[in-house]
């Protein structure tokens, strides 16, 4: 009976010391899985995006590869006030949170001018060819009006003070100015509010409502044309306001990227 009682002791203690060394080895393992996971995903190693924007290629590689990162050049536009080969845009942004080996891809200013196809913008409504224009990669100049019996109808493209034919290969970025037709029934429009709009989407809404803009006056904040991108309205001329004006009357934009420079709304 003591044999028996001896024997089941026996029995029951190399189970508990089989579970236990078994629990040690599925927590070892798992310890060590969450370690591997750790070096290999870099768990809650972040660094931070540094800007590339107006280096060159070479000079953007050794800060990336300093960074912990790389960088890639996918794409490249042609802005003719900017130095050729620099870096014009980057994703992503400076600035952001990533992990260590991220590739991050660039964006540069061409060599050479890029060409586009001058569109056909007769006959298009103002807004349609504003549209067509930035597609194209070209830049809407100024807004000339004459009477016509359709007001805002495109009648004449015109570069350089010449019209221009459509079809025509010409450098991305160049201003086109539009002859459009005025209706003596429908001739007013409305200054927009700008202010603490940037450079591009102020343009746009000043374009938008059937004005030109005369002057566009950057403060000393502004150095560069990456700064001129990044401006913002913080005064205009003339002031919104709900008295109409004619359309095609000027605008003066005020920028800056002193954001305390931009009234509070």
């Amino acid at each position: 009976m003591a044999n028996k009682e001896k024997s089941t002791k026996g029995k029951y203690s190399w189970i508990v010391s089989n579970l236990v060394k078994a629990a040690v080895i599925v927590v070892v393992l798992l310890a060590g899985a969450m370690i591997f996971l750790n070096v290999v995903t870099k768990h809650n190693q972040e660094i931070t995006v540094p800007d590339f924007s107006n280096l060159s290629v070479a000079e953007a590689k050794a800060l990336a590869s300093q960074s912990g990162m790389r960088v890639e050049v996918t794409d490249s536009v042609f802005v003719k006030r900017m130095k050729k080969g620099a870096v014009y845009r980057q994703n992503p942004k400076a600035g952001s949170k990533v992990k260590d080996g991220r590739r991050i891809i660039l964006t540069i200013n061409a060599t050479n001018a890029k060409k586009v196809t001058m569109p056909n913008l007769i006959g298009y409504s103002m807004r349609q060819a504003m549209a067509e224009l930035q597609s194209r990669g070209l830049v809407l100049g100024k807004l000339i009006y004459v009477d016509d019996i359709a007001t805002n109808n495109v009648l004449k493209q015109l570069r350089g003070n010449r019209e221009i034919d459509p079809g025509v290969m010409i450098e991305s970025e160049s201003v086109i100015d539009l002859v459009v037709g005025l209706n003596s029934s429908d001739t007013e429009t409305y200054v927009p509010d700008v202010v603490g709009l940037k450079y591009i989407s102020a343009l746009d809404a000043v374009h938008g409502n059937s004005l030109n803009i005369s002057k566009l006056r950057f403060d000393k904040s502004v150095q560069n044309y990456d700064d001129s991108l990044n401006a913002v309205v913080y005064r205009q001329t003339p002031e919104p306001s709900e008295h109409p004006v004619k359309m095609g009357e000027d605008v003066t934009l005020y920028m800056t990227v002193d954001t305390n420079k931009v009234p509070a709304r």
